[in-house]
């Protein structure tokens, strides 16, 4: 009877960590509205960030808002005993490459690395964009302050580095500032090959491009919701024969909205909805706005999981426009627009998203399924480097997001008794120790 009262008091403890983690919310608390109202004022007051814009000026210029966030990030390293690696990224484009590059530019990144402490080769990125501009996208002397299109997605950056650096986490959270958004997503291309040259494990990476408004062009006024776009499946793959057996297999068994980066999109509305349950993720199933695409497409496009953080209700005035007054409607992306509570919240989005997935095991890489013409689900998968259990997750075929789950404990396998297979998609996370999960992988395999 002791024996079995001790086994009921662990699993019960393991549920209850499983659930939160007290330093997320500590996390959330110590995000600063101050100091991302600061910043994003900083980088508004350079006057202009396009890419092809003043190097040389300390005080305008994209030149001297890249130094300046370099030197940020090299501030909150001190504060932390030199916990991060900054340094700067950079990539010749070449006049002509495209229609918005009207002169040869270096294209530079500002990268702050602070390593796992388990997996120093396991990344999760949180990006935003340095760059901004008016109307022309060609036009890079006249005033584009991008004070919600991106200072605000940069600031958060910034902050989360502010807030993480305080903690040591078993994977590596790479803090970015990518330039050339504005004229082609070159910083993240840059910075996609820069990851597959050194081998980086990437988890994921968190784009954040505009995170400050949230009076809608539309009229609507909405302070909780956002929206997390996500391609259903990876692009990457070039083999013809290795993409016509996937088409076939999820014809058959399914997948078709199952990718890595739909996994990554649905591991920050889980931890959103389990730590900020005030606020409303909004999951879209497309890689960004319609027709258009984000500084997490070029990581996308060598395949890595990439998802966007934004805004759910954008005002066209203030995007893009030259800065002027017409009708009554002042146009121009200015500072006196952005909602910084609003904004805050969505870096805290960001800044448990990433300290979750830091804190947590790798996932599996292998997930078989079975269970055909019985009453039944099994599945199998391998064993995680630190992991402490695992747990199967399944849902509707026409759920975005996975509604029931059980933790099976440290075992490889295991069979859900009355869980027919053809009603239903499932997945598998693996469980730490603390109760950090993994993000859950679809099966990639089938048991026979």
């Amino acid at each position: 009877m002791k024996n079995l009262i001790t086994i009921i008091f662990l699993t019960f403890s393991i549920l209850l960590i499983a659930q939160t983690d007290s330093k997320i919310y500590d996390i959330i608390e110590a995000v600063s509205e101050e100091r991302l109202r600061n910043d994003v004022k900083t980088l508004a007051d350079f006057g202009t960030r396009h890419t092809l814009s003043d190097t040389l000026s300390d005080t305008r210029g994209i030149g001297a808002a890249r130094r300046w966030i370099k030197s940020q990030f090299d501030n909150i390293s001190k504060d932390c005993n030199d916990c991060l690696e900054v340094f700067f990224q950079k990539d010749l484009v070449a006049k002509g490459t495209n229609q918005r590059i009207v002169k040869d530019v270096m294209v530079v990144n500002v990268v702050a690395i602070q390593r796992g402490t388990k997996y120093p080769n396991r990344y999760i990125i949180m990006s935003g964009d340095i760059d901004s501009r008016v109307s022309d996208p060609t036009d890079f002397t006249s005033d584009s302050p991008g004070a919600n299109d991106n200072a605000t997605g940069m600031a958060g950056a910034i902050e989360v580095a502010r807030v993480l650096s305080k903690y040591k986490f078993e994977s590596s959270i790479v803090y970015l500032g990518l330039s050339g958004e504005e004229q082609g997503l070159f910083g993240g291309q840059g910075m996609a090959r820069y990851a597959q040259e050194n081998n980086w494990d990437i988890i994921g990476v968190l784009n954040n491009d505009m995170i400050g408004n949230i009076e809608g062009v539309d009229g609507v006024i909405d302070n909780r919701t956002f929206r997390i776009f996500s391609e259903p499946i990876t692009t990457a793959e070039t083999d013809p024969e290795r993409l016509a057996r996937q088409a076939r297999g999820r014809r058959f068994y399914g997948g078709e909205v199952d990718g890595i980066s739909r996994q990554l999109a649905r591991y920050v509305h889980k931890t959103t909805e389990t730590y900020m349950p005030e606020m409303n993720p909004m999951m879209v199933y497309r890689l960004d706005r319609f027709g258009r695409g984000g500084h997490h497409r070029p990581f996308n496009d060598v395949g890595f999981a990439g998802i966007r953080i934004m805004e759910a209700h954008e005002n066209y005035t203030q995007q893009h426009q030259d800065i002027r007054t017409e009708d009554g409607i002042n146009y121009g992306d200015t500072f006196e627009h952005v909602n910084f509570p609003y904004c805050k919240k969505l870096t805290a989005v960001n800044a448990i998203t990433m300290a979750s997935l830091a804190s947590a095991p790798p996932a599996p890489s292998e997930v078989g399924i079975g269970g055909i013409v019985e009453p039944s689900a099994k599945l199998k998968w391998n064993k995680v480097d630190g992991a402490t259990g695992y747990k199967i997750y399944w849902r509707d075929s026409t759920s975005p997001t996975w509604d029931h789950s059980r933790y099976v404990g440290d075992v490889t396998e295991f069979t859900l008794e009355g869980i027919v297979i053809d009603n239903f998609l499932f997945g598998v996370a693996a469980v730490g120790k603390d109760g950090h999960e993994s993000v859950v992988v679809f099966p990639n395999k089938i048991i026979r």
